[in-house]
């Protein structure tokens, strides 16, 4: 998974497939995805996927109205195609039905 380090990352993220995946180092609901991320992103290899840290980007955050974490947006051509926010702890299971709604 890329790491989201600039707000030019993201403009040009957006541009294509991606998954920006909302995250903070001290929320343990998304340390518990950690370990299942790989698997997932070899499932979904059209899709680039990035970690976004909430802390570091907040601006970002309030601008897609992701209040909780961990969350995930996707983006196409620009747009935003679907999203998965929330602040209930998610399953890989959960992810992995969101990602087949993307088409």
């Amino acid at each position: 998974m890329k790491r989201l380090s600039t707000m030019a990352e993201y403009m040009e993220a957006k541009e294509e497939k991606s998954v920006l995946m909302f995250s903070a180092t001290w929320c343990g609901d998304c340390r518990f995805l950690d370990p299942f991320m790989p698997e997932i992103e070899k499932k979904f290899e059209a899709w680039t996927f990035y970690y976004v840290d909430r802390d570091e980007f907040m601006e970002l955050a309030q601008e897609l109205d992701v209040f909780g974490i961990p969350s995930f947006v996707a983006f196409e051509n620009g747009k935003e195609v679907d999203r998965y926010v929330g602040r209930e702890r998610k399953t890989p299971e959960q992810v992995e039905a969101f990602l087949n709604g993307l088409g």
